[in-house]
């Protein structure tokens, strides 16, 4: 016990009028602080205004509780000083609250040093990275580092440590039917047959295809192999003959698979033409770049 009495001086030392140090004091401070983990008063800290995440499920979070009871908090939550004693919840608030069903007085806690839009980002990279968040809960973190934090699709990709393409896929969800985000959530489809309905244009088609899914009990690669069926059957090429190359056609086929997009391919009888690629966004403009190894 003493020792963390002697840890909370130390640190309640650290904090004294914190906003009236220097940038380089504060930088001293924030660097112990990010190798030390304090026990905080339970009801010193208060919730996350920004928590990504806003529901819990309840028997997960009496498991917590149970384990917590037995072992203890073992993860630390994240909090930043608001001055005193008192503190603000950065990222995890399902620790936290199974910690006041289990009755602990204080909790391990990493203490950090950072304003509003920081905070922000801070706490939804840490809860992508580390929480269970489904496939919604994700695409809508995404969104908020992107409108809230003013990041662009790279520097969201980078914070969380994904590929590009994979941050614009969750988002891409976000454009998807109410219906079918319901179901996203409530995980009675996955992120797979997600990004495949995402990628179709047409909303009366999504649901149609997302019925199947539920009805037909569809695998991802079922879907796929569906949407590609229903695609042959409609897809057209402008400006040709009635009776089309098969060399010509493959050559479509492979270069709608490959991009994503549509693919336009106009040539006279004399073997001139062009290929167009359609885009709806600065979004897919910048994956089919990507993918020509142009950006």
């Amino acid at each position: 016990m003493a020792k963390k009495e002697d840890l909370r001086k130390g640190l309640n030392s650290l904090l004294k009028d914190i906003e009236k140090k220097s940038s380089v004091e504060k930088k001293d401070v924030v660097k112990k602080l990010s190798n030390t983990v304090a026990f905080v008063s339970i009801d010193k800290i208060e919730f996350n205004p920004f928590q990504p995440r806003n529901q819990f499920n309840e028997t997960e979070l009496n498991e917590l509780v149970e384990s917590i009871k037995s072992l203890g908090l073992i993860q630390p939550v994240t909090v930043r000083s608001v001055g005193g004693d008192k503190y603000q919840l950065i990222s995890g608030e399902r620790r936290l609250r199974a910690s006041r069903k289990a009755g602990l007085k204080e909790i391990p806690a990493y203490i950090r040093i950072a304003d509003d839009q920081a905070m922000i980002e801070m706490a939804l990279v840490e809860n992508i990275q580390r929480s269970d968040l489904n496939p919604m809960e994700i695409a809508f973190a995404y969104q908020r580092l992107i409108d809230e934090c003013k990041l662009t699709h790279d520097k969201v990709a980078d914070r969380v440590g994904k590929n590009r393409s994979t941050v614009t896929n969750y988002l891409r969800i976000l454009k998807l039917p109410p219906t079918i985000q319901s179901g996203i959530k409530e995980e009675l489809i996955s992120m797979g047959h997600a990004r495949s309905l995402a990628g179709i244009d047409d909303s009366v088609l999504q649901l149609k295809y997302y019925n199947d899914i539920l009805e037909q009990h569809l695998s991802v690669r079922a879907l796929e192999k569906k949407i590609s069926t229903q695609n042959k059957k409609t897809e057209t090429i402008d400006d040709q003959p009635e009776k089309v190359d098969p060399k010509v056609k493959a050559v479509v086929n492979k270069l709608r698979n490959f991009f994503d997009s549509k693919i336009e391919l106009k040539r006279n009888s004399a073997g001139k033409g062009q290929i167009s690629i359609k885009f709806n966004s600065d979004d897919e403009l910048n994956d089919i770049l990507e993918k020509m190894g142009i950006i």
